[in-house]
């Protein structure tokens, strides 16, 4: 069986060592074909030593206005893994955000055929996909960089984010494909009770799902506790989520 990558990046203090941690904990146990696991960081501390961890590429982003840090932002610095070469590594590649829970196999993820694979933004009209989950050929995108790089202005216009500029580049060129839509879901959208029922039953797993995306509040450790992080959401101890974040 061909050997795939599974890559994250950790910058910055948000995430800890733990989280890379986990992440490899559970992709260890939910992909049965050989695959290399790296994170790109800034800081390779209390990582563990079955993880390769390498710098997070230079692709050109330190050339421009620091004093508005976008690289920084809404996880602009993700977009480094399209650089060519990355590394040694090639191949299929499949990355992952740190803040999800992974509670299925991840086999079926390298099965569907398609040149970028993504989760559809739930919240979105249009093509914009989640970058949450997405799969790809290491060094087949680097003209999405390289367009950055050359137009930084231009390139961001139209969109918010990380996410909204690579998979509505993607799309423009016809290699924009979707999961199934029930193996990636929501925390906050799919899990969650509605109102009452939220206060007397703690979040659930949707039928299907593979991957629990945590994007915003609450983050998994938060779940588990109980936290929200916002005061008009009421989020019981979820206990499962000890079970499969671990």
């Amino acid at each position: 069986m061909q050997p795939v990558n599974v890559i994250c990046i950790k910058w910055g203090t948000k995430y800890g060592s733990d989280y890379v941690n986990t992440l490899y904990s559970m992709v260890s146990r939910n992909l049965s074909r050989p695959f290399r696991f790296v994170c790109l960081s800034d800081d390779p501390e209390g990582i563990r030593e079955e993880v390769e961890v390498k710098p997070i590429p230079e692709v050109g982003f330190e050339d421009f206005d620091k004093r508005k840090a976008w690289t920084f932002a809404h996880g602009w610095l993700k977009l480094t893994c399209f650089a060519k070469p990355l590394y040694d590594l090639e191949g299929q590649t499949l990355f992952l955000d740190l803040d999800i829970v992974i509670v299925d196999s991840l086999d079926e993820f390298f099965e569907p055929e398609g040149d970028f694979m993504v989760i559809k933004e739930w919240d979105k009209s249009d093509a914009t996909g989640n970058t949450s989950v997405f799969r790809y050929e290491i060094g087949a995108h680097v003209d999405a960089l390289e367009h950055l790089k050359n137009d930084p202005v231009g390139a961001r216009k139209d969109v918010r984010n990380e996410q909204e500029y690579i998979t509505q580049f993607v799309a423009r060129q016809g290699k924009l494909k979707y999961w199934p839509a029930q193996w990636c879901r929501s925390f906050k959208r799919h899990c969650l009770r509605p109102f009452p029922l939220s206060f007397f039953q703690q979040p659930r797993i949707p039928e299907g799902a593979k991957v629990i995306i945590f994007h915003g509040r609450p983050h998994p450790d938060d779940a588990v506790a109980g936290r929200s992080g916002k005061w008009y959401r009421k989020v019981l101890p979820t206990t499962w989520i000890k079970e499969y974040w671990r």
